[in-house]
């Protein structure tokens, strides 16, 4: 936990020695990354938006080198593709064998906690459709969210595909373009820790004010 904290903070710092080390291979670090965050319901906890800030901030630096090892055009196309599949393999997995893998348990407890699957329905039940796309930038949400539309079997073609599709561009464009943007500020890259919390605690903001409504909500109804 101690290891994950550190890099979570200082994901700037962590990613720019992966970058030295593995050339263009990052990519496929970052790719990998995106992938489990958004496909594998039991890994809700990877730091993809710091993540992308930082490697967006890493491309601006970059920019004007022709050996750079990386490209923000190339970064965000393939990070895309990385999140639209795996919200898909998500997705299937919640349809076919959604009901098994939430009873799966290690060391006598539940791998898919069932508070963030609930949270996930009432994500649903408030936005419809639009909650695939907003759910892209709350942490936790976006990786059950297509694993909840699996389990209750929502429409692919019409109602979930469409809406992944432009949810994945969407985010993942948006926290790199910003990263690539703002992360050149000289503030911004002396307190980059800070900025890194301040992308988790506004992510997470969504999540805090259901659970407060939902709070009052109940008190009202006792």
């Amino acid at each position: 936990m101690k290891e994950f904290l550190d890099i979570l903070l200082h994901i700037n710092e962590h990613l720019n020695s992966w970058v030295n080390e593995y050339g263009t291979a990052i990519y496929a670090i970052l790719f990998l990354i995106i992938f489990v965050e958004t496909g594998l319901v039991i890994m809700p906890f990877l730091p993809g938006d710091s993540l992308l800030f930082a490697a967006g901030a890493i491309c601006a630096r970059t920019a004007d080198d022709p050996n750079a090892a990386m490209n923000i055009t190339v970064m965000i196309a393939l990070l895309s593709v990385a999140a639209i599949l795996g919200d898909n393999t998500n997705y299937a997995i919640g349809r076919f064998v959604g009901g098994r893998v939430t009873g799966l348990k290690l060391f006598g407890r539940n791998l898919v906690k069932q508070q963030y699957i609930d949270k996930t329905h009432d994500f649903f039940e408030k936005y419809g459709t639009k909650a695939i796309i907003m759910a892209r930038f709350v942490p936790i949400v976006r990786t059950f969210t297509p694993f909840v539309a699996g389990v209750g079997k929502m429409d692919y073609r019409r109602k979930f595909l469409p809406f992944d599709i432009g949810g994945g561009i969407l985010w993942i464009s948006s926290m790199s373009l910003a990263g690539y943007f703002l992360g050149q500020i000289p503030w911004i890259e002396k307190h980059f820790e800070l900025v890194v919390i301040g992308i988790i605690l506004i992510s997470v903001l969504p999540m805090v004010y259901g659970y407060i409504r939902h709070r009052m909500n109940k008190r009202k109804a006792a």
